[in-house]
């Protein structure tokens, strides 16, 4: 199967790749690597089934051209800092939202009829303490990157229904592991780097998330390809258990093994706005297809700590 994966040096995208690759498809990476990295697909570049494509997905005219002659496309690409929407208003209107067009639209070009998409829990906005299933709603988002997501599956689906394509449409919970590049495990590691003895925490540290580990995260994308057959698949990938924000400081300190460290929180009940400080994902489609995690949440936390702590 020839697979064109958008965003595939990222950190998601790197490691579906190499399970792409794993499983003998030929692949090609599109990524502009504003947050991606070339050597998280190194190990990759002499291989005959892997070709590597420097370019932004805003240039419509280049992704036609190079999208020509793939069987499925996995469209991971994405503005991966939720919170830089509260300085660069449309970065994720660019790079969610427009970015998703170029995307169908070079597909519909090119006649390929099945596409990926990673979308996210942030799609659903603030909801009462319950477990989401995927029929949940209304989904108003609270952050510009969570419309951006809303907005490429609203795009997604109405492809579907005019051009006749089929889709797998993943909401991710909070996906941990190596290569992360953000998020709070990375945050607190950099944070006890310059300062050792102090731990700043953004909001009450209170606020409690599902966090998948990047390998079950993976095995659940490609699980739900092969077993869920509908026009379009709306998939929640998550765990059944969640991790507050304090516990996550406390197994970073643990791991680091640093003594005496003071946690400095800044208060409110959002580390910032547009975040969610509390939900819980419902996976309970992925798990009657036959997919379950690995990992529970504070496992698949502490396994991130430890894998970044390794590669650092």
């Amino acid at each position: 199967m020839k697979v064109f994966v958008t965003g595939g040096a990222g950190f998601i995208g790197s490691h579906l790749v190499d399970k792409l690759i794993d499983k003998g498809n030929i692949v090609t990476i599109y990524d502009n690597l504003s947050s991606g990295k070339k050597q998280y697909v190194q190990q990759h570049l002499e291989n005959d089934n892997f070709t590597f494509i420097k370019a932004d997905l805003l240039n419509l005219k280049r992704v036609k051209k190079e999208i020509k002659g793939h069987d499925v496309v996995f469209h991971i690409a994405a503005n991966p800092h939720v919170r830089l929407g509260e300085k660069q208003t449309d970065l994720d209107l660019k790079y969610e939202t427009i970015a998703t067009y170029n995307v169908l639209e070079s597909m519909r070009a090119n006649d390929i009829k099945k596409i990926i998409f990673s979308s996210s829990s942030v799609v659903y906005g603030e909801t009462p303490e319950i477990s989401l299933t995927e029929t949940y709603g209304p989904t108003l988002p609270i952050s510009l990157y969570g419309a951006g997501k809303l907005a490429s599956e609203g795009l997604i689906s109405a492809f579907c229904g005019t051009f006749d394509l089929q889709a797998w449409i993943y909401r991710f919970a909070n996906v941990v592991g190596t290569r992360g590049t953000h998020g709070v495990v990375v945050d607190f590691i950099e944070k006890l780097k310059k300062n050792p003895k102090e731990l700043e925490i953004l909001g009450d540290g209170k606020q409690c998330k599902p966090y998948l580990h990047v390998s079950d995260c993976v095995e659940g994308i490609i699980f739900g390809l092969g077993h869920s057959h509908d026009k379009i698949n709306l998939l929640n990938l998550g765990c059944k258990t969640n991790t507050t924000v304090t516990k996550i400081a406390e197994m970073v300190v643990e791991e680091t093994g640093l003594n005496d460290v003071s946690f400095k929180y800044t208060g409110g009940k959002r580390g910032w706005k547009g975040d969610v400080p509390r939900f819980q994902l419902d996976a309970g489609k992925m798990n009657k297809l036959g997919w379950n995690e690995r990992y529970t949440s504070d496992e698949a936390v502490k396994k991130a700590i430890k894998e970044i702590l390794n590669n650092k």
